[in-house]
Protein backbone atom coordinates (compact mmCIF):
# COMPACT_ATOMS: atom_id res chain seq x y z
CA UNK A 1 0.00 0.00 0.00
CA UNK A 2 1.54 3.35 -1.03
CA UNK A 3 2.45 5.83 1.71
CA UNK A 4 0.44 9.09 1.86
CA UNK A 5 2.06 12.03 0.12
CA UNK A 6 3.60 15.00 1.95
CA UNK A 7 0.76 17.18 0.61
CA UNK A 8 -1.76 14.94 2.37
CA UNK A 9 0.17 14.69 5.65
CA UNK A 10 1.67 18.15 6.28
CA UNK A 11 -1.53 20.31 6.44
CA UNK A 12 -3.23 18.12 9.10
CA UNK A 13 0.04 17.88 11.04
CA UNK A 14 0.49 21.65 10.95
CA UNK A 15 -3.13 22.14 12.02
CA UNK A 16 -2.79 19.84 15.02
CA UNK A 17 0.52 21.39 16.11
CA UNK A 18 -0.92 24.92 15.95
CA UNK A 19 -4.04 23.76 17.82
CA UNK A 20 -1.93 22.11 20.52
CA UNK A 21 0.24 25.21 20.92
CA UNK A 22 -2.79 27.49 21.28
CA UNK A 23 -4.66 25.18 23.63
CA UNK A 24 -1.68 24.51 25.92
CA UNK A 25 -0.77 28.22 26.02
CA UNK A 26 -4.30 29.21 27.05
CA UNK A 27 -4.44 26.41 29.64
CA UNK A 28 -1.11 27.51 31.14
CA UNK A 29 -2.40 31.07 31.39
CA UNK A 30 -5.36 29.78 33.42
CA UNK A 31 -7.99 30.84 30.89
CA UNK A 32 -11.31 28.99 31.44
CA UNK A 33 -11.71 26.12 28.95
CA UNK A 34 -8.26 27.10 27.69
CA UNK A 35 -7.58 23.89 25.78
CA UNK A 36 -10.55 24.33 23.48
CA UNK A 37 -10.72 28.14 23.24
CA UNK A 38 -6.97 28.43 22.63
CA UNK A 39 -7.10 25.74 19.96
CA UNK A 40 -10.04 27.43 18.20
CA UNK A 41 -8.40 30.86 18.20
CA UNK A 42 -4.96 29.68 17.07
CA UNK A 43 -6.28 27.61 14.16
CA UNK A 44 -8.72 30.36 13.11
CA UNK A 45 -5.90 32.92 12.89
CA UNK A 46 -3.71 30.50 10.93
CA UNK A 47 -6.55 29.73 8.52
CA UNK A 48 -7.24 33.42 7.92
CA UNK A 49 -3.51 33.94 7.35
CA UNK A 50 -3.73 31.51 4.45
CA UNK A 51 -2.40 28.33 6.02
CA UNK A 52 -4.16 25.11 4.87
CA UNK A 53 -5.87 24.16 8.12
CA UNK A 54 -7.51 20.73 7.92
CA UNK A 55 -8.36 17.88 10.28
CA UNK A 56 -8.88 14.46 8.62
CA UNK A 57 -12.43 13.15 8.89
CA UNK A 58 -11.40 9.93 10.61
CA UNK A 59 -9.52 11.81 13.33
CA UNK A 60 -12.55 14.05 13.83
CA UNK A 61 -14.82 11.05 14.29
CA UNK A 62 -12.50 9.35 16.76
CA UNK A 63 -12.24 12.52 18.83
CA UNK A 64 -16.01 13.03 18.83
CA UNK A 65 -16.33 9.55 20.37
CA UNK A 66 -13.59 10.27 22.93
CA UNK A 67 -15.20 13.55 23.97
CA UNK A 68 -18.56 11.77 24.28
CA UNK A 69 -16.96 9.23 26.63
CA UNK A 70 -15.56 12.09 28.71
CA UNK A 71 -18.95 13.79 28.89
CA UNK A 72 -20.69 10.61 29.98
CA UNK A 73 -18.17 10.12 32.79
CA UNK A 74 -19.51 13.25 34.51
CA UNK A 75 -23.07 11.87 34.70
CA UNK A 76 -24.22 10.66 38.11
CA UNK A 77 -27.45 9.00 39.29
CA UNK A 78 -28.38 12.32 40.92
CA UNK A 79 -27.98 14.12 37.59
CA UNK A 80 -30.19 11.60 35.81
CA UNK A 81 -32.92 11.97 38.43
CA UNK A 82 -32.83 15.70 37.88
CA UNK A 83 -34.08 15.26 34.29
CA UNK A 84 -37.64 15.13 35.65
CA UNK A 85 -37.51 18.92 35.98
CA UNK A 86 -36.20 19.59 32.44
CA UNK A 87 -39.46 19.85 30.42
CA UNK A 88 -40.31 23.37 31.60
CA UNK A 89 -36.77 24.57 30.93
CA UNK A 90 -36.81 23.04 27.44
CA UNK A 91 -40.19 24.67 26.76
CA UNK A 92 -38.64 28.05 27.58
CA UNK A 93 -35.74 27.16 25.27
CA UNK A 94 -38.19 26.45 22.43
CA UNK A 95 -39.72 29.91 22.77
CA UNK A 96 -36.24 31.43 23.03
CA UNK A 97 -35.11 29.71 19.84
CA UNK A 98 -38.07 30.98 17.83
CA UNK A 99 -37.55 34.48 19.25
CA UNK A 100 -33.83 34.35 18.34
CA UNK A 101 -34.59 33.36 14.76
CA UNK A 102 -37.23 36.07 14.35
CA UNK A 103 -35.13 38.84 15.91
CA UNK A 104 -31.90 37.97 14.09
CA UNK A 105 -33.65 37.54 10.74
CA UNK A 106 -35.25 40.97 11.12
CA UNK A 107 -31.89 42.49 12.07
CA UNK A 108 -30.07 41.10 9.02
CA UNK A 109 -32.94 42.01 6.70
CA UNK A 110 -33.68 45.57 7.82
CA UNK A 111 -30.30 46.74 9.15
CA UNK A 112 -27.90 45.08 6.69
CA UNK A 113 -30.35 44.84 3.77
CA UNK A 114 -29.95 41.09 3.32
CA UNK A 115 -32.64 39.33 1.30
CA UNK A 116 -35.12 37.24 3.31
CA UNK A 117 -33.60 33.87 2.42
CA UNK A 118 -30.05 34.85 3.40
CA UNK A 119 -31.29 36.59 6.55
CA UNK A 120 -33.30 33.58 7.71
CA UNK A 121 -30.48 31.12 7.05
CA UNK A 122 -27.92 33.38 8.71
CA UNK A 123 -30.17 33.69 11.77
CA UNK A 124 -30.57 29.96 12.46
CA UNK A 125 -28.88 29.26 15.85
CA UNK A 126 -28.01 25.68 14.93
CA UNK A 127 -28.22 23.00 12.22
CA UNK A 128 -25.28 24.52 10.35
CA UNK A 129 -24.98 21.67 7.83
CA UNK A 130 -28.57 22.13 6.70
CA UNK A 131 -28.15 25.91 6.65
CA UNK A 132 -25.14 25.74 4.31
CA UNK A 133 -26.83 23.21 2.03
CA UNK A 134 -30.00 25.31 1.73
CA UNK A 135 -27.95 28.47 1.14
CA UNK A 136 -26.45 26.88 -1.96
CA UNK A 137 -29.72 25.38 -3.14
CA UNK A 138 -31.76 28.58 -2.91
CA UNK A 139 -29.11 30.96 -4.24
CA UNK A 140 -28.61 32.74 -0.91
CA UNK A 141 -25.33 34.45 -0.08
CA UNK A 142 -23.43 31.31 0.88
CA UNK A 143 -20.22 33.06 1.96
CA UNK A 144 -22.07 35.63 4.05
CA UNK A 145 -24.26 33.02 5.73
CA UNK A 146 -21.24 30.82 6.46
CA UNK A 147 -19.22 33.69 7.96
CA UNK A 148 -22.10 34.83 10.18
CA UNK A 149 -22.67 31.25 11.36
CA UNK A 150 -19.01 30.45 12.02
CA UNK A 151 -18.31 33.80 13.72
CA UNK A 152 -21.23 33.16 16.07
CA UNK A 153 -19.79 29.79 17.09
CA UNK A 154 -16.24 31.13 17.51
CA UNK A 155 -17.32 34.14 19.56
CA UNK A 156 -19.32 31.86 21.86
CA UNK A 157 -16.44 29.40 22.23
CA UNK A 158 -13.77 32.01 22.90
CA UNK A 159 -15.74 34.58 24.89
CA UNK A 160 -18.23 32.60 26.95
CA UNK A 161 -15.84 30.84 29.40
CA UNK A 162 -14.14 34.12 30.32
CA UNK A 163 -17.48 35.89 30.61
CA UNK A 164 -18.73 33.24 33.03
CA UNK A 165 -15.63 33.67 35.18
CA UNK A 166 -15.90 37.47 35.18
CA UNK A 167 -19.57 37.30 36.11
CA UNK A 168 -18.80 34.99 39.01
CA UNK A 169 -20.85 32.13 37.54
CA UNK A 170 -17.82 29.85 37.27
CA UNK A 171 -15.20 29.69 39.99
CA UNK A 172 -12.79 27.32 38.30
CA UNK A 173 -12.68 23.54 38.12
CA UNK A 174 -10.51 20.71 36.98
CA UNK A 175 -10.91 19.62 33.38
CA UNK A 176 -12.99 16.48 32.90
CA UNK A 177 -14.28 14.00 35.42
CA UNK A 178 -12.52 13.37 38.73
CA UNK A 179 -10.00 10.56 38.92
CA UNK A 180 -11.60 7.50 40.52
CA UNK A 181 -10.17 6.50 43.87
CA UNK A 182 -9.35 3.00 42.76
CA UNK A 183 -7.56 4.02 39.57
CA UNK A 184 -8.35 2.95 36.03
CA UNK A 185 -8.78 -0.81 35.75
CA UNK A 186 -7.79 -1.94 32.21
CA UNK A 187 -10.86 -4.16 31.86
CA UNK A 188 -13.14 -1.25 32.80
CA UNK A 189 -11.48 1.00 30.22
CA UNK A 190 -11.98 -1.64 27.54
CA UNK A 191 -15.66 -2.06 28.44
CA UNK A 192 -16.13 1.72 28.52
CA UNK A 193 -14.60 2.26 25.08
CA UNK A 194 -16.34 -0.70 23.42
CA UNK A 195 -19.83 0.08 24.76
CA UNK A 196 -19.54 3.82 24.11
CA UNK A 197 -18.28 3.27 20.56
CA UNK A 198 -21.12 0.85 19.84
CA UNK A 199 -23.69 3.44 20.98
CA UNK A 200 -21.95 6.12 18.90
CA UNK A 201 -21.99 4.02 15.73
CA UNK A 202 -25.64 3.09 16.24
CA UNK A 203 -26.79 6.71 16.62
CA UNK A 204 -24.73 7.70 13.60
CA UNK A 205 -26.31 4.84 11.61
CA UNK A 206 -29.83 6.10 12.42
CA UNK A 207 -28.67 9.66 11.52
CA UNK A 208 -29.19 11.11 14.99
CA UNK A 209 -27.85 14.71 15.20
CA UNK A 210 -24.30 14.61 16.56
CA UNK A 211 -24.64 10.84 16.74
CA UNK A 212 -20.98 10.02 17.41
CA UNK A 213 -20.70 12.43 20.33
CA UNK A 214 -24.14 11.87 21.84
CA UNK A 215 -24.01 8.11 21.31
CA UNK A 216 -20.66 7.79 23.06
CA UNK A 217 -21.94 10.07 25.80
CA UNK A 218 -25.04 7.89 26.24
CA UNK A 219 -23.01 4.67 26.51
CA UNK A 220 -20.56 6.23 28.95
CA UNK A 221 -23.36 7.85 30.96
CA UNK A 222 -25.19 4.54 31.35
CA UNK A 223 -22.05 2.79 32.57
CA UNK A 224 -21.04 5.56 34.96
CA UNK A 225 -24.53 6.58 36.04
CA UNK A 226 -25.38 3.04 37.11
CA UNK A 227 -22.03 2.53 38.82
CA UNK A 228 -21.02 -0.37 36.58
CA UNK A 229 -17.84 1.42 35.50
CA UNK A 230 -15.70 4.00 37.31
CA UNK A 231 -12.78 4.30 34.90
CA UNK A 232 -12.13 7.40 32.80
CA UNK A 233 -9.86 8.12 29.86
CA UNK A 234 -6.23 9.11 30.58
CA UNK A 235 -5.71 12.88 30.89
CA UNK A 236 -3.40 13.05 27.86
CA UNK A 237 -5.95 11.34 25.62
CA UNK A 238 -8.78 13.51 26.94
CA UNK A 239 -6.82 16.72 26.42
CA UNK A 240 -5.75 15.69 22.94
CA UNK A 241 -9.32 15.00 21.87
CA UNK A 242 -10.48 18.39 23.15
CA UNK A 243 -7.69 20.18 21.26
CA UNK A 244 -8.60 18.39 18.03
CA UNK A 245 -12.27 19.38 18.32
CA UNK A 246 -11.16 22.99 18.77
CA UNK A 247 -9.05 22.66 15.63
CA UNK A 248 -12.09 21.44 13.69
CA UNK A 249 -14.03 24.58 14.64
CA UNK A 250 -11.15 26.90 13.76
CA UNK A 251 -10.45 25.22 10.42
CA UNK A 252 -13.84 26.41 9.13
CA UNK A 253 -12.15 29.70 8.25
CA UNK A 254 -9.93 28.02 5.65
CA UNK A 255 -10.08 29.58 2.16
CA UNK A 256 -11.58 32.76 3.65
CA UNK A 257 -9.74 36.06 3.27
CA UNK A 258 -9.47 38.73 5.94
CA UNK A 259 -11.12 41.17 3.54
CA UNK A 260 -14.14 38.90 3.19
CA UNK A 261 -14.43 38.54 6.96
CA UNK A 262 -14.17 42.32 7.48
CA UNK A 263 -16.77 42.85 4.75
CA UNK A 264 -19.30 40.83 6.74
CA UNK A 265 -18.02 41.70 10.21
CA UNK A 266 -20.81 44.16 10.99
CA UNK A 267 -23.51 41.64 10.12
CA UNK A 268 -21.73 38.89 12.06
CA UNK A 269 -21.20 40.92 15.22
CA UNK A 270 -24.63 42.56 15.10
CA UNK A 271 -26.52 39.31 14.57
CA UNK A 272 -24.43 37.69 17.32
CA UNK A 273 -25.35 40.50 19.72
CA UNK A 274 -29.05 40.16 18.89
CA UNK A 275 -29.07 36.37 19.33
CA UNK A 276 -27.11 36.50 22.59
CA UNK A 277 -29.34 39.25 23.98
CA UNK A 278 -32.49 37.23 23.31
CA UNK A 279 -30.90 34.06 24.73
CA UNK A 280 -29.76 35.95 27.84
CA UNK A 281 -33.28 37.19 28.56
CA UNK A 282 -34.76 33.70 28.48
CA UNK A 283 -31.79 32.20 30.37
CA UNK A 284 -32.32 34.80 33.11
CA UNK A 285 -35.97 33.77 33.30
CA UNK A 286 -35.00 30.12 33.81
CA UNK A 287 -32.38 31.02 36.43
CA UNK A 288 -35.00 33.08 38.27
CA UNK A 289 -37.77 30.47 38.24
CA UNK A 290 -36.08 27.05 38.14
CA UNK A 291 -33.48 25.39 40.41
CA UNK A 292 -30.59 25.04 37.94
CA UNK A 293 -27.03 26.29 38.29
CA UNK A 294 -26.57 29.58 36.40
CA UNK A 295 -23.52 28.33 34.49
CA UNK A 296 -25.45 25.26 33.28
CA UNK A 297 -28.31 27.46 32.06
CA UNK A 298 -25.99 29.89 30.27
CA UNK A 299 -24.24 27.11 28.31
CA UNK A 300 -27.55 25.34 27.60
CA UNK A 301 -29.15 28.51 26.15
CA UNK A 302 -26.04 29.79 24.34
CA UNK A 303 -26.58 29.80 20.53
CA UNK A 304 -23.46 27.78 19.75
CA UNK A 305 -22.84 24.52 17.89
CA UNK A 306 -23.92 21.31 19.67
CA UNK A 307 -20.52 19.66 19.83
CA UNK A 308 -18.69 22.79 20.94
CA UNK A 309 -21.25 23.59 23.64
CA UNK A 310 -21.00 20.06 24.97
CA UNK A 311 -17.24 20.46 24.97
CA UNK A 312 -17.54 23.65 27.03
CA UNK A 313 -19.82 21.81 29.45
CA UNK A 314 -17.08 19.21 29.85
CA UNK A 315 -14.24 21.71 30.17
CA UNK A 316 -16.14 23.74 32.78
CA UNK A 317 -17.35 20.56 34.60
CA UNK A 318 -21.01 21.44 34.12
CA UNK A 319 -24.02 19.11 33.84
CA UNK A 320 -23.70 17.43 30.40
CA UNK A 321 -27.16 15.84 30.56
CA UNK A 322 -28.91 19.18 31.09
CA UNK A 323 -26.79 20.95 28.47
CA UNK A 324 -27.10 18.10 25.96
CA UNK A 325 -30.87 17.82 26.30
CA UNK A 326 -31.27 21.51 25.55
CA UNK A 327 -28.93 21.62 22.57
CA UNK A 328 -30.52 18.57 20.96
CA UNK A 329 -33.92 20.19 21.48
CA UNK A 330 -32.75 23.42 19.84
CA UNK A 331 -31.31 21.45 16.91
CA UNK A 332 -34.71 19.81 16.39
CA UNK A 333 -36.48 23.18 16.47
CA UNK A 334 -34.01 24.69 13.98
CA UNK A 335 -34.28 21.67 11.68
CA UNK A 336 -38.09 21.85 11.72
CA UNK A 337 -37.96 25.58 10.96
CA UNK A 338 -35.56 25.01 8.07
CA UNK A 339 -37.85 22.32 6.67
CA UNK A 340 -40.77 24.77 6.65
CA UNK A 341 -38.54 27.38 5.02
CA UNK A 342 -37.42 24.96 2.30
CA UNK A 343 -40.99 23.98 1.54
CA UNK A 344 -42.11 27.60 1.30
CA UNK A 345 -39.17 28.47 -0.97
CA UNK A 346 -39.94 25.59 -3.32
CA UNK A 347 -43.28 27.24 -4.24
CA UNK A 348 -44.96 23.86 -4.07
CA UNK A 349 -43.13 22.59 -7.16
CA UNK A 350 -40.88 20.13 -5.42
CA UNK A 351 -37.69 22.00 -6.17
CA UNK A 352 -35.77 25.22 -5.67
CA UNK A 353 -36.92 28.52 -7.15
CA UNK A 354 -35.86 29.37 -10.70
CA UNK A 355 -32.49 30.97 -11.43
CA UNK A 356 -32.53 34.75 -10.91
CA UNK A 357 -32.32 36.80 -14.05
CA UNK A 358 -29.67 39.13 -12.62
CA UNK A 359 -26.27 38.00 -11.29
CA UNK A 360 -26.18 37.49 -7.55
CA UNK A 361 -24.71 40.31 -5.49
CA UNK A 362 -23.81 40.43 -1.84
CA UNK A 363 -26.73 41.38 0.45
CA UNK A 364 -26.94 45.15 0.79
CA UNK A 365 -25.66 45.88 -2.71
CA UNK A 366 -28.16 47.15 -5.24
CA UNK A 367 -31.26 46.40 -3.15
CA UNK A 368 -34.16 48.81 -3.12
CA UNK A 369 -35.52 50.15 0.15
CA UNK A 370 -38.79 48.74 1.44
Amino acid sequence: MPLPSRKAVLPPLETLLIAAAGGIAFAKLGIPAGLVSGSVLAVSIAALAGRPMRVPTMIQRVCFVLVGILLGAIVTPETLRGMATYPLSIAVLAVATIAMIAATTSYLRFVHRWDWASAFLGASPGAMAQVVALSAEFKADLRGVAIVQVMRVLLIMIGLPGSLALAGLWAGAVFGAPEPAGGNAPIELVVLVVVSTAFALFLRWIKFPGGLLFGAMAGSAILHGTGWVHAILPWWLAGGAVIVIGAVAGSRFSNTSWRTVVDYLGAALGSFAVAVSVAACFAALVMLLLPFRPADVVIAFAPGAQDQMMLLALALTLDPVYVGAHHVSRWLICTFSLAIFAKSMSFGKGGPPPEPKKPWTRPGQGMDDD
